[in-house]
């Protein structure tokens, strides 16, 4: 039986592959990615997002804040399953991609949950400190995306897993069933 796959979780995997290796080189190679530092040009953007969350930020890092380096270690865990999904869906064909495909996401929106429960429960200590506009823009709707599709991805793989389960289940019914007799 064929893997089924679904172009919206193979678009996002491959898409955010190289977004989150770039985020993660970011954090490992602060300072010298930050503002100020000799690779901050590979980063330039996160010039104004260390500002809206200090996560990011320069306080975090001279305070040694492990978060930010351990959430990116796990991102790069998270990045080789999702690499490892479109090889064993797209090249080999393995009926084992939607069980990678959904540990995936399941670390995603695991991690995702987490990093917005801190910020909840310290008080808005590294975003609230912004405005509400750019707290929406910069910070809100772009995490947001990474809560909305691995909880969408976590769905459909779920789905899939099941059917593929039930289909199973009946063939080894079937097999039992006829050896009994």
């Amino acid at each position: 039986m064929a893997v089924k796959t679904h172009a919206f979780i193979s678009l996002w995997f491959a898409l955010t592959v190289p977004v989150i290796f770039w985020d993660a080189g970011y954090c490992f190679f602060r300072p010298r990615s930050m503002v100020g530092g000799d690779l901050h040009w590979i980063w330039k953007p996160y010039a104004l997002y260390q500002e809206v969350d200090y996560v990011y930020g320069v306080r975090a890092y001279q305070n040694g804040d492990g978060f930010t380096n351990a959430q990116s270690a796990l991102n790069i865990v998270e990045n080789f399953m999702n690499i490892g999904y479109l090889y064993l869906a797209h090249v080999v064909g393995s009926p084992a991609a939607p069980l990678l495909g959904f540990a995936s996401a399941v670390m995603t929106l695991s991690k995702t949950v987490l990093y917005w429960l801190q910020e909840y429960y310290c008080g808005g200590c590294a975003v609230g400190h912004n405005d509400l506009k750019t707290l929406i823009v910069y910070w809100i709707i772009p995490n947001g995306l990474w809560l909305l599709v691995p909880s969408f991805i976590i769905w459909q793989l779920a789905k899939d897993i099941t059917a593929a389960l039930r289909v199973a289940d009946r063939l080894e019914q079937k097999t039992a069933s006829g050896k009994k007799q």
